[in-house]
């Protein structure tokens, strides 16, 4: 449950931690959401999950539970903006807040807020609108 062994499980070197490669293009998603996971489980006031359909390649890569609401949450590395699961299970199930993580600045829009993944130990912050 640590970044650190993540990546030395994957014999990710320094070098390409810093400069990147093709090895890195493929880890950098799981080390991207390995680090939100680890700032999300500090705080016991939100219960994490993860969704998939059924029979479906859809896939959520956190849904969280606080204060008795679902929100959707998903993870991107860098700054690819699709996100055809996250309209799936927004469009059936209609939570109450998708919040989008990723290198890109903070923007509110009209189903989604977009935070950036250093700020993402704030989010109890963004759900009580502070």
């Amino acid at each position: 449950m640590d970044v650190g062994l993540l990546a030395a499980m994957g014999n990710l070197d320094a070098k390409t931690l810093l400069t990147g490669n093709r090895i890195f293009e493929e880890f950098k998603g799981s080390l991207t959401e390995q680090y939100v996971l680890q700032q999300l489980i500090t705080n016991e006031e939100i219960a994490v999950h993860y969704w998939s359909a059924e029979r479906s390649s859809s896939e959520i890569d956190f849904l969280l539970q606080y204060a008795g609401e679902i929100i959707l949450l998903d993870v991107k590395a860098e700054e690819n903006m699709q996100a055809k699961s996250l309209r799936i299970f927004y469009e059936k199930y209609s939570p109450a807040m998708a919040v989008r993580t990723s290198i890109s600045d903070y923007r509110k829009e009209s189903r989604m807020t977009h935070i950036p993944l250093y700020a993402i130990s704030k989010l109890t912050s963004l759900f009580n609108g502070k």
